[in-house]
């Protein structure tokens, strides 16, 4: 789906010109001709990227974009100034007010499509992220939102790919004062050194003299490591195609020689608060995955994961004629621990037991909590006899050591029941697995508890 563009400008003509342009080149256009209605607009989510005009009466275009970039519904939309001003202390403003970028009029075509297409670009994989991460207040993940508008973006980690001594020593002279800064002067090391770093932001010249500055960032656009990271070309002002190629092939940012210190520091700090944005928007989608299928008090996996992930094990023995059995494991008298000690206690012991569980088993089997003091153990590649020796290890090693409860104030016995089965030729199931062993677990509890008892399959 093409991207929806906000052109925002109280001069009809620019907005119809800007509008033809856009159009143009299939961007679907939305006009605003206030900032009041344009930061309607992006309260309703109504726009992918903004081109704001400065010049405007009540509200100038610095306060829109600096009202933008400050409500956390909204900051993540990219704003590109678009103005007559072209003092470096203009772009330093709109930078400062949070712009992705400054265009100044009259604006190249080239440089126009080129610069709303990578910020679109970018917007889409930020909005994938969003989506993905929309449910994480309801299991109680904090919102990055407003970190992401408190966010400074200093204290980066910084390297500069540039081959002039005198050029990178003047980078490093400016960015010092907020960040850490490292240089490395060849560009043919220039990738071992970034994937290796935990970097923040990447400063890559395109004007070495035997080299291809545009391969190198190309390079660190296709390596995993370095993909995500933002990377910020410096170039001379006549260097128009090479900067607009560099755009297309995924260069977040530019600066024209001589650099501005000023100009410089504000487009690392938005570059840098861009990535920790992404990044704690990662973060979220890993929790919220890890909340779905993780029992929140001992660390192991849920009912949900195992039904899900159970059936797949089964299903991939079965078609390579590998074993695989399973364990269905149940504290004995569980209910007394809480009525007597309190369900403070029993939850104790439930972490304790996860913990000696999990170091009872290997790697590659699969431990899950399915409710209450239930748990089942999955084992692949193990036949019946194995998981009943391992079974009966886990058994003892349970009982052999009170569990202590009430921050090891006390310690009380605990003992638990096994019930085993394993896979019983190619049209076995994994809910077949399961109610054979869970009727084991029911015979170890009649007989007396705290043994393991094997199916009879």
């Amino acid at each position: 789906m093409s991207a929806r563009v906000l052109v925002v400008d109280d001069i009809p003509t620019n907005v119809k010109l800007l509008e033809a342009r856009l159009s143009a080149e299939y961007f679907d256009v939305v006009t605003a001709y206030n900032g009041p209605d344009a930061l309607a607009i992006c309260e309703r989510a109504e726009c992918d990227i903004v081109l704001l005009d400065v010049m405007m009466p009540n509200m100038d275009g610095f306060e829109v974009c600096r009202r933008i970039k400050s409500n956390p519904a909204t900051h993540h939309i990219p704003v590109v100034i678009v103005t007559a001003l072209d003092q470096p202390s203009d772009r330093i403003r709109g930078l400062e007010a949070g712009a992705d970028d400054f265009l100044t009029k009259p604006v190249s075509e080239v440089a126009l499509i080129s610069r709303v297409r990578s910020l679109s670009r970018l917007k889409m994989v930020t909005d994938e992220l969003r989506m993905r991460a929309v449910t994480s207040k309801e299991i109680g993940i904090q919102s990055p939102e407003i970190e992401a508008v408190a966010d400074t973006g200093r204290k980066g980690r910084i390297l500069v790919v540039d081959d002039r001594a005198g050029s990178y020593e003047r980078i490093v002279a400016a960015l010092s004062s907020e960040h850490t800064v490292e240089v490395e002067p060849d560009p043919n090391e220039a990738l071992f050194h970034a994937a290796e770093g935990n970097y923040d932001v990447f400063i890559v010249s395109l004007g070495f003299e035997n080299f291809d500055g545009l391969r190198l960032c190309s390079q660190i656009r296709s390596l995993e490591r370095t993909r995500s990271i933002p990377v910020l070309a410096v170039t001379e002002a006549d260097n128009n195609a090479k900067l607009v190629r560099g755009l297309e092939i995924g260069i977040n940012d530019y600066l024209i020689r001589p650099i501005d210190k000023n100009e410089m520091l504000a487009r690392v700090r938005t570059q840098i608060k861009k990535k920790r944005y992404t990044e704690r928007l990662r973060d979220n989608v890993q929790s919220s995955i890890e909340a779905a299928v993780t029992d929140v008090l001992t660390g192991l996996y849920n009912r949900r994961y195992m039904e899900t992930h159970l059936t797949t094990l089964v299903e991939q023995s079965a078609a390579r004629g590998k074993p695989i059995s399973a364990l269905v494991l149940d504290i004995d008298f569980f209910k007394s621990i809480n009525d007597t000690y309190g369900h403070d206690a029993g939850d104790d012991v439930l972490r304790e037991f996860a913990l000696r569980m999990r170091k009872s088993i290997r790697n590659i089997d699969l431990a899950c909590r399915i409710g209450g003091e239930e748990f089942v153990v999955v084992m692949p590649e193990t036949d019946k006899a194995v998981a009943t020796m391992v079974a009966e290890r886990l058994r003892r090693k349970i009982a052999a050591d009170p569990f202590p409860i009430e921050q090891g104030a006390r310690a009380i016995e605990v003992t638990i029941s096994i019930g085993i089965a394993a896979l019983n030729g190619a049209e076995d199931n994994a809910a077949a697995i399961l109610k054979r062993a869970d009727q084991a677990l029911y015979r170890a509890k009649r007989d007396g508890r705290n043994r393991v008892v094997p199916d009879a399959a």
